[in-house]
């Protein structure tokens, strides 16, 4: 089957590789495949396409929505069957599943190979032990020509859980080099844009974003919320499409302040442009923010979590103990000292990385109550890297003692310590 590579920029390889292990619709299919990636890198996206074209049976569920196994059962059922009354498809356990897939399978007079996609399949993880394993083997166990494609973001080796496993056929998507997200990013642009005028805007988004972040939902995000200071002065008729040089010197300051904001999501398209007064005449003049609107709601063990986090970045270990424990001492600095300091200035030269039990040490010394290690606590770390407030350093793999790297500024965080009462300026080195 041929495809048209334009649909999906800079994933015909995936495409064709997928199209040549499905085959032939009537021919019998491997049992499993297992799609991996980072996120944003075009998995599900692919999928469907190919999936579209082939025109062959097949279902797509989310395993996140689908919190137990009755609902992802039953969302199975009711995306082959085509029943809308998901009540009418109860099926609680593997043989329900199998002895309704039948029924479905039987029904519909399929001939073809039916494809049943999971979505976030590392979250079936945290369910029973041979669940995996069922449903990697559901070709075999029901005599039909039922094809299993995992979809996942970790690696097959995260999927290993102690139980004898039959290891998939493993497809592998790489990530976005930089001019393939140019090229996706301009695929995208505004109906009604000249491509030339929108790729020169592309690579000056890329230039100030591409060593932090290489999410293309953030970057489409990003470009498309600045895209209209980007366009003032044109449609101000103070600068021409062609004038490149004073267009990036005109959104460039705007480019570096979203940058700080990487992530976040705290302000829409509409709330930006309060934010910037884009005069008449295409100039963008920044305003002062809204109070409180450098700070997210965060639960309260997570602030302190952020606030240690930022002093184990930016404070050398030597000083933990001074600013600490209790009759260490008071930290003079001489002139020779000072000098020396100046050069290893840690909010001029970025954060470090830090181990888990650092921060957990500092943490434990500035929240004021008595506070247990608790799974609960150490879940709010994971939450803080989703966010991308912090970014764990090294190997996934590495449990006994992982590192991280505190992301925020120093005005964020001064932001969130001053709705804790607490003063973060006194225990960081580089003020002292």
């Amino acid at each position: 089957m041929s495809h048209d590579s334009s649909a999906i920029p800079a994933r015909g390889k995936q495409i064709e590789q997928l199209i040549s292990i499905f085959g032939d619709p009537v021919d019998v299919t491997m049992p499993a495949l297992f799609v991996y990636g980072h996120s944003s890198c075009g998995k599900t996206i692919v999928l469907n396409h190919v999936l579209e074209k082939l025109k062959v049976p097949h279902v797509v569920v989310n395993c996140t929505e689908c919190y137990t196994n009755s609902v992802l059962f039953s969302a199975i059922l009711q995306g082959l069957s085509g029943d809308n009354d998901l009540g009418s498809w109860k099926c609680d356990n593997l043989n329900d599943l199998g002895r309704n897939l039948r029924k479905v399978y039987e029904s519909q007079s399929w001939n073809e190979t039916v494809y049943i996609v999971f979505d976030k399949a590392e979250r079936l993880r945290d369910r029973e032990v041979n669940l995996l394993p069922a449903l990697i083997n559901l070709q075999e166990l029901t005599s039909l020509n039922f094809c299993v494609i995992l979809v996942s973001e970790l690696p097959w080796e995260k999927f290993y859980n102690g139980v004898g496993i039959r290891q998939p056929f493993i497809v592998f998507f790489p990530d976005y080099t930089k001019s393939e997200l140019g090229e996706i990013l301009c695929h995208c642009r505004p109906d009604g844009v000249d491509r030339e005028f929108y790729q020169h805007y592309i690579s000056i988004v890329l230039a100030v974003f591409s060593l932090a972040c290489r999410d293309l939902r953030e970057l489409k995000h990003l470009s498309e919320l600045n895209f209209s200071t980007y366009c003032a002065p044109v449609k101000a008729g103070k600068f021409d499409e062609g004038d490149k040089h004073k267009l990036w010197k005109h959104v460039e300051p705007h480019l570096k302040e979203a940058l700080q904001q990487l992530y976040l999501r705290k302000v829409s398209s509409e709330e930006w442009m309060k934010l910037h007064d884009i005069t008449e005449s295409g100039d963008a003049t920044v305003l002062k923010p809204v109070k409180n609107s450098d700070t997210i709601e965060l639960p309260f063990y997570s602030k302190f979590l952020l606030i240690a986090a930022y002093i184990a970045s930016y404070n050398p270990a030597s000083t933990d103990k001074r600013f600490f424990v209790k009759n260490a001492g008071r930290m003079k600095k001489t002139a020779r000292s000072m000098k020396k300091d100046e050069r290893k200035n840690s909010h001029l030269r970025g954060p470090h990385a830090f181990p888990l039990d650092r921060m957990m040490a500092i943490f434990y010394s500035i929240v004021d109550s008595r506070v247990p290690p608790t799974a609960n606590i150490f879940s709010q770390i994971s939450t803080l890297v989703t966010l991308h407030l912090l970014a764990k350093i090294g190997h996934e793999d590495e449990i006994d003692c992982p590192r991280y790297k505190c992301t925020v500024s120093l005005d964020f965080i001064s932001a969130v310590a001053k709705t804790m009462n607490f003063d973060i300026v006194r225990y960081l080195f580089d003020f002292v």
